[in-house]
């Protein structure tokens, strides 16, 4: 089967080669066992295994990707906070569990923490296709950590859309590491006034793996806020797609956005292509957006291997400084740790 996914919200030049994904060669899997080997961390949440918001989302992966979790989903978990809590999901790909088609459904009426990691215990090809839906209620403070740690023979599909009501602050940090191909798409529906979004995401693509980024909000309410900041690196022959898209809808006076993109190219042969783009029916806004890709400063790395370490030390650390700042977002240590430890390895390869 050849998809399509992965659509901008608006169609750009076809030389731009961007304005989506195809994928040849796919098998979609349907009508597949319970993914068993995943586990919740939780205290005071209400935890369900059935979702009550069907409604489609409206970008998401496409229509294919989006029927195969609303009608063959293998792991579907709702939570709703009933007090602040820290949440942690952890689904744990092995030999008997390769296919994940999950529908995580999120409603916070008070503060919360959730992670949420993909992660292979295995050689083999895995597949993951999944949504995440969360509402954020008036005045609440939402941190949402999803991390993709699978091996470069998989497939990652993943979709998300928040709704935002006024007054709250929901951040995200999305660390992007793992499957031969990686498609991601983020959209916020920044609705009340004063609501705050703060997305933070590192993507490193190494072999050939392919990342193909999607990034939207629509800033809809007087005085929201939406701030994008992706930090990537290509190594081999990998390539990576960037399209981010800040949309500010009338009513959305005095509203900001900001949206930044930097990849650092480790190789001759990886490739790097973005499109930052802002769209505008409202005045009194502030927009700024800004996307650049680059080798290693041949200074940074002359003056880091003066001191004693190999040239792919050296990368290792520049690509590390670079990523830091996001990695520190990351409110569980055991997680930062783990995310820390596949960036050396997958450097080392």
């Amino acid at each position: 089967m050849e998809i399509k996914v992965n659509e901008t919200p608006v169609r750009t030049s076809r030389n731009f080669r961007i304005n989506n994904i195809k994928i040849d060669n796919i098998d979609i899997p349907e009508k597949i066992e319970e993914f068993k080997n995943v586990v919740i961390d939780y205290k005071k949440a209400q935890i369900s295994d059935k979702v009550k918001i069907n409604e489609n989302l409206t970008y998401g992966n496409g229509e294919i990707l989006e029927d195969n979790v609303n009608n063959f989903s293998n792991n579907i978990i709702r939570i709703e906070t009933k007090k602040a809590e820290d949440i942690k999901i952890e689904y744990n790909f092995d030999d008997d569990n390769l296919e994940l088609i999950n529908n995580v459904e999120i409603i916070a009426n008070h503060d919360v923490n959730i992670t949420i990691i993909y992660k292979s215990n295995t050689e083999k090809e895995c597949f993951h296709n999944g949504k995440i839906r969360l509402v954020s209620g008036e005045k609440t403070k939402v941190n949402i950590v999803v991390v993709n740690m699978l091996n470069n023979k998989s497939y990652n599909f993943e979709a998300i859309e928040n709704t935002i009501y006024s007054n709250s602050n929901v951040k995200y940090v999305i660390i992007d590491l793992g499957g031969k191909y990686s498609i991601s798409n983020y959209y916020s529906n920044i609705l009340g006034e004063n609501a705050k979004n703060d997305l933070k995401s590192i993507y490193l693509g190494t072999d050939s793996q392919v990342k193909d980024i999607n990034y939207i909000a629509e800033l809809k309410g007087e005085r929201t806020d939406i701030n994008i900041d992706v930090q990537g690196a290509l190594k081999d022959s990998a390539k990576k797609n960037f399209k981010g898209t800040i949309d500010f809808k009338k009513g959305c006076k005095k509203a900001k956005g900001d949206e930044n993109e930097f990849c650092m190219l480790l190789s001759p042969n990886a490739k790097s292509i973005a499109l930052p783009m802002l769209l505008c029916t409202e005045s009194d806004v502030e927009g700024n957006h800004s996307t650049a890709s680059g080798r290693v400063d041949n200074k940074s790395l002359f003056y880091i291997m003066s001191r004693g370490l190999s040239e792919k030390e050296a990368i290792k650390l520049i690509v590390r400084a670079r990523f830091n700042k996001i990695i520190e977002k990351i409110k569980d240590e055991d997680t930062k740790l783990q995310v820390i430890k596949q960036i050396d390895n997958r450097l080392d390869e």
